[in-house]
């Protein structure tokens, strides 16, 4: 299938302190991979690294083999945690952005996204609710015909019902041609999808592997690991 991801030996420090240590990993074409870890552990800049958005201190990371650039922008479509659509815009205005912004922008699709989500185009951004922001901004990023998708915590601020809607969406966006890198600390709405798991702690990684793999590993879920890991 070869690898849509490859990252060696990735440093990164940020203010002279050293946030990401010796990362290697790679995720191949038509699988997700959970990169999990508490809050402030370097999860959100290990996916700005692979968006393009910091440079790395040391090491590499190629994106369908091309050095993490320009180029690659073009074929990752990320989700960030934090707000970066303006207030003044309504939910078509946001629409409107993304279509100047990225030629692979497919409307269509945007569409019945909005009318899965039950968002009103007409709606203004400032009185849109966490969750109904989060909604949209996933709307947005899986309306990108990208060959890498990156969310960042997509569930963090939404309640049990909105994750079960944002987890389905995911769901029927997954397809073979389709990579997916997903952060978390909420775990359990979230792992039926992970075909990988990462898990991050002070800037390192502490375990990886195959999610079935490591499932039979420690007798336990992804979620329950999560919290045997991070107790300790």
């Amino acid at each position: 299938m070869g690898k849509v991801l490859e990252i060696n030996n990735l440093v990164k420090r940020l203010g002279g302190k050293s946030v990401l240590n010796d990362i290697t990993l790679s995720l191949e074409r038509g699988k997700v991979l959970g990169i999990l870890g508490p809050n402030g552990q370097g999860k959100t800049t290990l996916l700005n690294l692979i968006a393009g958005l910091y440079k790395p201190t040391m090491g590499e990371i190629k994106v369908d083999g091309i050095l993490v650039g320009y180029e690659t922008k073009k074929i990752v479509s990320y989700l960030q945690e934090k707000d970066y659509l303006y207030k003044w815009m309504t939910v078509e205005d946001a629409a409107c952005f993304y279509k100047d912004f990225f030629n692979d922008f497919d409307e269509v699709k945007l569409s019945e996204l909005l009318k899965f989500m039950k968002l009103d185009k007409k709606s203004k951004i400032k009185t849109l609710s966490k969750g109904m922001l989060e909604k949209l901004g996933l709307s947005l990023t899986l309306s990108r015909k990208s060959k890498l998708y990156i969310l960042d915590e997509p569930i963090s601020g939404v309640d049990t019902i909105s994750r079960d809607k944002i987890v389905d969406t995911i769901i029927n966006n997954l397809d073979e041609d389709t990579s997916m890198i997903i952060t978390t600390h909420y775990v359990g709405e979230l792992e039926k999808l992970f075909d990988e798991v990462i898990f991050i702690g002070e800037g390192s990684i502490i375990e990886k592997g195959d999610a079935e793999d490591l499932r039979e590993k420690y007798g336990a879920s992804i979620d329950e690991i999560y919290r045997k890991v991070f107790a300790e």
